[in-house]
């Protein structure tokens, strides 16, 4: 395996556009003959999934009060916050074919790294969390293109969690459905749970300590590395240029809709916002935290222009390979969250 140093000319990033589009541009454009690991910390951010409505999702006066960057990434799932006290990590390696959504593969060195560090309760419960004694201190989302994939996640080590509680806004229904009444009975940072002779770290010492974990090595100049060149680094531009660093990728246009629906359903918080006249289904927009493979545009294209009835919506789902796009969930669900 390879790691990765989110630096530039001796300095390292903490800007988020910066590190989501080193990242994007690893994953499609630097093909090595081993996985690649990227380690990144981000200044306060919010980073939201692929196909999340931004302003469902983020405080947008706290955001503005406090200079927040919002960021959306390639990846499905849910929004998470980030401050200089929040490890990221990312494993990008080939696609088999078979490791979407298995988020034990990747995340068990992560876990097993913080059980040598005294972090005896740290586990991968439900889709996709890891949690110390019930409580959450990581999420963990994946994407996959052109025969690649990437599985990332946060680790809150020392972040401010007031900061998180006032920055998301949460679906009721989420919470409910995991029997708990807001995010700050629902997450924990790490370094509580560190044995004391860790207690001295910051997040950029847990992520050095990590890396000695993962590559089992106890020397640093042990472990393989990548090093983003000058032509890197005009690609990553580029690519904040189009995606990470504009407006329109981050938020987008939402234009009004005079139907909304949002349940949670077996993959996850599914919304949908839906334009009829006429008896047809002119418009439409699917948001959620689901994780799929493919563009969820696809999706919505199908449903445009059919007769809004029950046997309609009906027969342009069963069109529709559902388990791409939305994960492991039966066709009915979208049809009862349709009509």
């Amino acid at each position: 395996m390879y790691y990765v140093k989110n630096e530039r000319n001796g300095e390292e990033i903490h800007d988020p556009q910066l590190n989501l589009a080193i990242e994007y541009y690893l994953l499609n454009e630097v093909v090595l003959d081993e996985p690649i690991l990227l380690f990144y910390i981000n200044d306060n951010s919010i980073i939201i999934g692929r196909n999340q409505n931004t302003y469902e999702e983020v405080n947008t006066d706290y955001v503005e009060e406090n200079d927040v960057t919002v960021v959306r990434r390639f990846s499905g799932g849910g929004a998470v916050y980030h401050d200089m006290g929040v490890l990221n990590f990312c494993f990008l390696t080939k696609d088999d074919g078979q490791s979407f959504r298995d988020f034990k593969k990747f995340t068990t060195p992560v876990i097993n790294a913080l059980h040598q560090m005294g972090v005896d309760g740290a586990e991968l419960r439900g889709r996709n969390d890891l949690v110390i004694d019930g409580k959450k201190f990581s999420g963990n989302a994946m994407y996959a293109k052109n025969g690649r994939l990437t599985s990332h996640g946060t680790l809150m080590f020392d972040s401010q969690i007031e900061a998180v509680v006032s920055a998301l806004k949460p679906k009721k229904h989420k919470l409910e459905s995991k029997g708990i009444k807001s995010i700050r009975s629902r997450v924990t940072n790490i370094k509580p749970f560190l044995d004391d002779s860790y207690q001295y770290m910051n997040a950029k010492d847990f992520r050095d300590k990590l890396l000695l974990y993962i590559f089992d090595t106890d020397k640093s100049e042990d472990i393989k590395e990548y090093v983003l060149t000058e032509e890197d680094w005009k690609k990553i531009d580029a690519f904040a240029d189009q995606y990470t660093a504009n407006w329109d990728w981050n938020y987008g246009k939402s234009p009004a809709f005079d139907m909304e629906r949002s349940e949670r359903l077996s993959v996850g918080t599914v919304e949908v916002k839906m334009n009829v006249r006429k008896g047809v289904l002119e418009d439409i927009r699917i948001y959620g935290d689901f994780f799929g493979l493919g563009e969820i545009e696809d999706v919505e294209n199908k449903l445009k222009g059919i007769a809004y009835n029950k046997e309609s919506i009906k027969k342009a789902v069963e069109e529709i390979d559902i388990h791409k796009y939305f994960g492991q969930m039966d066709s009915q669900e979208l049809v009862n969250l349709l009509y």
